[in-house]
């Protein structure tokens, strides 16, 4: 049922879309019609180009992706769990959670210069903010009976991270990498955008510079798709595992 639902919206939405080409509101440069922009699809995977474009950006987000959480996990380890870390890198970490990741860009050019490192730079600063505060906000959220029980149970270093903080603040840590990965992809776009280069990005500026808008509209919508599948098939799938292991899952 919910299923049907979803195919009703959509059809719903594209038939809406339709509509307001028919009505001739706009010219069909500027809001070309659904059949159109199929066929935009069609004609970008059948000659592999969006198939490209898809490959390089998935790639490119997996390396800084990857990073942010390796990173993001240790450093909201540190935050969470030892003092001074909390009053010196924590206070850092929250002022630049605030600063917009485009922000990065002018730093990641002369760092990188304009290849596939400064992209994958900005990346890494989109998410690994997001995950170091989950992670910190997952660790003081662990009751201290948790730890103390396992201290004397002789849980010590690394073993009680492992087998008690990581656990109980997984939750959090879920949280922060979905949020994470909200940012990493939006910040990958954006460098893919503003540096040359392959990508879906790169696709997108072509579609412009070509008044081609419903190249730009095909690519939008596989950013879209992916961006569902991903967290369709991992983060929700993982969330209701942590929330049935919890005995958070509703009945």
């Amino acid at each position: 049922m919910s299923i049907l639902k979803r195919v009703i919206f959509f059809a719903l939405l594209v038939g809406l879309w339709e509509l307001l080409y028919k009505c001739g509101i706009w010219p069909e440069y500027v809001l070309p019609s659904p059949v159109t922009v199929c066929k935009t699809l069609i004609r970008g995977f059948h000659d592999k180009t969006f198939l490209y474009g898809i490959a390089i950006s998935m790639k490119r987000i997996a390396i800084g992706y990857g990073l942010s959480i390796i990173t993001g996990i240790f450093l909201g380890l540190l935050i969470g769990r030892i003092r001074i870390c909390e009053e010196t890198l924590g206070t850092l970490v929250s002022g630049l959670q605030t600063l917009p990741t485009i922000c990065w860009l002018p730093l990641s050019l002369l760092w990188f210069g304009l290849n596939d490192k400064a992209i994958i730079f900005l990346v890494y600063m989109g998410a690994v903010l997001s995950i170091t505060i989950a992670t910190e906000s997952g660790v003081k959220s662990v009751p201290p009976l948790y730890v103390r029980a396992a201290k004397t149970m002789g849980a010590k270093g690394w073993k009680l991270y492992f087998e008690v903080i990581i656990p109980s603040s997984l939750p959090h840590i879920i949280t922060g990498m979905k949020q994470g990965w909200a940012y990493a992809w939006r910040s990958l776009m954006a460098g893919e955008l503003l540096i040359v280069g392959l990508g879906l990005g790169h696709l997108l500026m072509v579609g412009r510079e070509l008044n081609d808008m419903s190249q730009v509209i095909a690519v939008m919508i596989v950013i879209i798709v992916i961006g569902i599948i991903v967290d369709r098939l991992f983060f929700i799938k993982v969330e209701q595992r942590i929330r049935e292991r919890w005995g958070l899952a509703k009945g």
